[in-house]
């Protein structure tokens, strides 16, 4: 026990001590791959963070629908691999990317809490199909033109998607979505935003041939599925005398609880999951140079523009994906333009 001058001593230190404010956001401890695996709130796959962008003001994010898969012949663009240079076969995603329309500008401040909206300006023409996913404000509504530059540190654009104008979207609700406008000083955001309100934006304003993007979509949902497949664990032994698709033991007799680490039965998939460090291999606006005879299986004709990925992205086919500025930069490494030699367009129907 400590004696009432040891008390005293101890709280005059606790006193002296100077403590740092607690900081206003952190990046997730751990990987979302793991738990909790439950189904993801919204199809809109969401970004929490955003890359310092080097260049002039430029949109730092776009969005399209996923075609289908395919491969291609490219020269080995990969200075580590071991074919670097040569000829080889690798496997491509295609999405679709239609012009994506800017219904808003938003301005933040940096508060103890986070970003807090600080005013937001919307366009004076806004589509009809936005009254299907959200109330269409009214003409000036939302407006604030005294906003003072000097507080405001990050600018963002409303956007909205145009799935009407793309065959293999059978809808016509918009997805709405924040995208970040980075580079240039506040001031320079602030008019290069405003330049874009009610207009429209392509793929090519966000990213060029051989750049590195991260991918963010929603799994194909599985449903409900037992512990085997959920999780991977092993099979029990054959002698066991109830199951063997089963956990083992849901833990020892203290605590008195299931922990959330035991591996049990339960919903697989739909999880907003996101993939870093994708290749851009082509944007092309010629839609029908990639499609393959008869179309893509259950999406159909590719009629906008499309971006070309190397490798697979998260989610099924029809699926929103959304595309940001690779954040980690020390293997994000832009090269040359990548050289397409082949690209498949043989029918995938009965594959």
């Amino acid at each position: 026990m400590y004696s009432r001058i040891q008390k005293l001593e101890r709280i005059e230190r606790f006193e002296m001590e100077e403590f740092d404010m607690p900081k206003p956001h952190r990046p997730k401890k751990g990987s979302r791959g793991y738990s909790p695996r439950k189904r993801a709130r919204n199809e809109t796959p969401k970004f929490s963070s955003w890359p310092e962008s080097q260049d002039g003001p430029r949109i730092q994010g776009f969005a399209g629908y996923k075609a289908g898969m395919s491969h291609a012949f490219i020269i080995d663009y990969r200075p580590s691999s071991t074919t670097s240079g040569q000829e080889v076969q690798v496997p491509i995603t295609i999405i679709e990317t239609p012009p994506m329309k800017v219904i808003a500008v938003k301005f933040y401040r940096r508060d103890a809490y986070g970003f807090k909206t600080m005013g937001q300006i919307w366009a004076k023409k806004l589509d009809k199909e936005l009254s299907r996913r959200v109330p269409v404000p009214k003409k000036g509504a939302g407006t604030k033109a005294d906003i003072k530059e000097v507080e405001v540190e990050d600018v963002r654009i409303l956007v909205q998607t145009m799935p009407k104008i793309v065959s293999g979207i059978p809808k016509k609700s918009p997805e709405l979505m924040e995208t970040r406008i980075g580079g240039g000083t506040i001031s320079e955001r602030i008019e290069y935003a405003k330049g874009l309100l009610g207009k429209d934006i392509e793929i090519g304003d966000f990213v060029k041939d051989g750049q590195m993007v991260d991918v963010a979509a929603v799994t194909t949902g599985k449903g409900f599925q037992g512990h085997t497949k959920r999780w991977g664990v092993k099979l029990l032994d054959h002698k066991n005398s109830k199951h063997r698709r089963m956990i083992g033991t849901l833990g020892p007799k203290s605590p008195g609880y299931v922990r959330p680490t035991v591996p049990q039965a339960g919903q697989m998939g739909y999880h907003q999951r996101t993939e870093y460090n994708k290749r851009v291999l082509k944007i092309g606006e010629d839609g029908s140079e990639i499609t393959p005879n008869g179309g893509f299986l259950h999406y159909g004709v590719v009629n906008n523009s499309y971006i070309i990925l190397h490798g697979s992205v998260p989610g099924p086919i029809k699926r929103l994906i959304r595309l940001r500025d690779a954040t980690r930069s020390q293997r994000a490494v832009d090269v040359e333009i990548p050289e397409l030699t082949y690209i498949s367009t043989e029918s995938k129907q009965g594959a």
